[in-house]
């Protein structure tokens, strides 16, 4: 799989993602600002609570300009084994039951899902428990993360 495909994806998303919120604060700023939304006593709130969301949703823009000036930076390196996992690994996970999961270890933007040569790829940050877990680790490495209460246990299949 190709890593610099998978940025680009990313990216790509992020952009799609940060359009979506701008555009969410603008109307939430022009219902703020609306003049038919002048509080008329101390229970009309709609003004007030459209303020609030818009502030929420230029904070969420910021956060997506800055991944996305993160992932533009960002070089993602070859598996050096002496090293073991790091920043830009492509890893291949299997779990107790034989299922197999493809993660790409990002510096932001977790919680996305790609698709790159037919295989689904769940981008996570070094921040994320399961990212923090699996650096430093290598191929035939146990990786074990709790989640509530249920313990989740991997092995590591491969690194790119």
């Amino acid at each position: 799989m190709d890593k610099s495909l998978l940025q680009q994806q990313v990216l790509e998303r992020l952009a799609v993602d940060l359009a979506q919120v701008e555009q969410a604060a603008r109307a939430a700023h022009e219902t703020a600002t609306h003049e038919e939304n002048i509080a008329e006593n101390k229970y009309d709130t709609l003004g007030l609570e459209a303020a609030y969301l818009a502030s929420g949703q230029a904070r969420r823009a910021e956060a997506i300009r800055q991944a996305m000036v993160n992932w533009r930076q960002f070089r993602p390196r070859p598996f050096d084994a002496s090293k073991g996992v790091q920043l830009g690994a492509l890893v291949c996970l299997v779990d107790a039951e034989d299922t197999q999961q493809f993660l790409f270890l990002g510096p932001d933007g977790g919680s996305m899902k790609l698709l790159c040569a037919a295989q689904l790829v769940q981008v996570i940050s070094s921040e994320a428990p399961l990212g923090r877990a699996l650096l430093g680790k290598c191929e035939g490495d146990e990786v074990a993360i709790q989640v509530a209460a249920k313990r989740q246990q991997f092995e590591v299949l491969r690194v790119f």
